[in-house]
């Protein structure tokens, strides 16, 4: 029998970190959809369909930790890594209240974001 496809969903408003980042997550044998934005992963109705969430921390909009807050306060517990490119303790320690599986800075080394996930998936 066939191991099943993790789903990740990958949120960032940086097409090209997107793309490379979701490139990444496929090439490592996950199933992998992408959203340029918050509203547009609230917007799909998909969000009970992961099984980890990829948030960009700073976005136009919802930022990542506001997307992760507002599906918390609606009872989804979905595991949740977040990415920055402006790392500062308030961030790291912001993403921590809201129970992130990890917190990487941009930019990260392809087998943190990985093994972060497959720890996540392997907790949840």
């Amino acid at each position: 029998m066939q191991k099943q496809e993790r789903r990740i969903f990958l949120v960032d408003d940086d097409t090209e970190m997107r793309l490379a980042v979701g490139r990444l997550l496929k090439a490592s044998g996950f199933q992998v959809k992408t959203f340029e934005s918050a509203e547009a992963l609230l917007d799909s109705g998909m969000v009970t369909d992961a099984d980890c969430l990829v948030l960009d921390v700073h976005m136009d909009g919802l930022t990542g930790f506001e997307l992760c807050d507002r599906l918390r306060q609606q009872g989804h517990d979905l595991p949740v890594i977040f990415l920055t490119a402006y790392d500062d303790p308030d961030s790291r320690e912001r993403a921590k209240k809201l129970g992130a599986a990890a917190y990487l800075s941009k930019p990260f080394r392809a087998a943190l974001l990985v093994n972060a996930i497959n720890a996540a998936l392997s907790a949840a």
